[in-house]
């Protein structure tokens, strides 16, 4: 069966506890993991994992998708085409910041930036950077007719938006994860050099779900924070940790002022 294309990545014009996948073409432990984030159509599925094989990864996370059978179904194993093993190894955890859980860097694919949200940058230009570095990376896709939420989008560091021509910028889900997936590996070197080390001194994402959430919570109590009105105060201060690339000895640090706030006011 064909898979639905339905329109999931539209690109601006240009001017339990998670285990990293073995990538089949190092044969290491892979730093890059491929969120997708409430998937409707099985066929995407499969055409997704088969597009992460072929440029070498194999860690799929699919958040709260619409059938719970969808890593099974039929179209999802002939769309794979081979890249069965990713499917196997796929994971349905119930939300994001599950997914999130190992990840130290998280990128959202989004048409336009956010308020109060995480700077955009095409992925060729945002990957030369990032290339190299400490983090183990998450791209994370939305569902395929209305793409990510702005929530989802606050817990990621970088939203990454494809150059396209003028006229027509919308991509498939599995498209754009071609795309990114094929990007990603030119700059980690292609298969021409041995896979970078990755450092595990930095906070990842479920680390700091658990900050902010202990912030909310004393922020609260002590009327600093109103949660009749908010005014995307958490949003900002996530920016600011994501922005701040905290280590985890350094997320502890303000988990124990947290506690200290806490007791002081009790």
């Amino acid at each position: 069966m064909p898979c639905t294309d339905e329109p999931h990545f539209t690109a601006v014009s240009a001017p339990q506890s998670p285990t990293h996948a073995t990538s089949s073409a190092a044969g290491v432990a892979d730093p890059t993991r491929f969120v997708l984030v409430r998937p409707s159509h099985a066929g995407n599925v499969g055409a997704a994992a088969r597009a992460m094989k072929v440029m070498g990864f194999a860690d799929l996370v699919l958040v709260a998708p619409r059938f719970a059978d969808v890593l099974s179904q039929e179209e999802t194993v002939a769309m794979a085409s081979g890249a069965a093993d990713v499917l196997t190894r796929a994971r349905i955890v119930p939300s994001l910041a599950e997914a999130l859980d190992g990840i130290t860097w998280a990128c959202a694919t989004a048409m336009t930036p956010r308020d109060f949200g995480p700077p955009t940058h095409a992925p060729r230009e945002h990957f030369a950077t990032l290339a190299g570095g400490p983090h183990r990376v998450a791209f994370v896709f939305g569902p395929e007719r209305t793409g990510l939420l702005n929530e989802d989008v606050y817990r990621c560091h970088v939203c990454l938006s494809i150059p396209t021509a003028p006229g027509y910028g919308s991509l498939n889900l599995a498209q754009a994860v071609q795309v990114l997936a094929y990007e990603w590996r030119q700059a980690l070197g292609g298969y021409e050099v041995a896979p970078r080390t990755v450092e595990a001194a930095l906070a990842d994402g479920a680390a700091l779900e658990g900050l902010l959430q202990h912030w909310q919570q004393v922020l609260q109590d002590i009327g600093f924070l109103d949660p009749a009105a908010p005014r995307k105060l958490m949003p900002r201060l996530h920016q600011a940790l994501n922005r701040a690339q905290l280590t985890q000895e350094e997320l502890h640090i303000l988990r124990g002022i947290a506690r200290a706030v806490d007791k002081s006011r009790r």
